[in-house]
């Protein structure tokens, strides 16, 4: 499968969204696909933190442990996990544009399994909503962002 790439303009400081965005433990807050989230690792977020997500994916609630692999404080991070035969690395950058953020975010999935091999071609047309799912938590991420630097 090819990689995805999106990106979603927010009128508040990159430093702000990428707190916002890495405020895992309170996320579910201020996105709505985001049912609870179970921090497994203590302090603060950087790399080699760990989480357990559970969100609405599809109508069904779905849940993921998710690692932060790489990690830069002013620029972005890169979350991965292994899931249903393949690994999930999706990679986020937030830089300044506009005076405000480009938040962006480029995810690989690699099929570990030859059953996800298989699947992969029959989730091609399911990534098209799963895109539209993942701009709306951006959306989100970016209204809560610019409401924390208002206050």
């Amino acid at each position: 499968m090819k990689p995805v790439y999106l990106e979603h303009q927010i009128a508040a400081s990159p430093k702000t969204v990428m707190a916002t965005a890495t405020d895992f433990e309170n996320c579910s807050e201020f996105i709505s696909g985001i049912v609870k989230v179970e921090m497994l690792t203590e302090g603060p977020v950087g790399l080699g933190t760990r989480f357990r997500e559970t969100r609405i994916m599809f109508k069904r609630e779905a849940t993921e442990e998710m690692e932060i692999t790489s990690f830069d404080s002013d620029s972005g991070y890169t979350l991965s996990c292994e899931s249903c035969g393949a690994r999930y690395q999706s990679t986020f950058k937030y830089e300044p544009k506009d005076g405000g953020t480009l938040m962006s975010m480029t995810m690989v999935v690699t099929p570990l399994t030859f059953m996800a091999k298989v699947m992969g071609f029959l989730m091609a047309p399911m990534m098209k909503k799963m895109c539209g799912e993942i701009l709306r938590d951006f959306e989100e991420i970016g209204a809560h962002a610019v409401a924390r630097e208002g206050a």
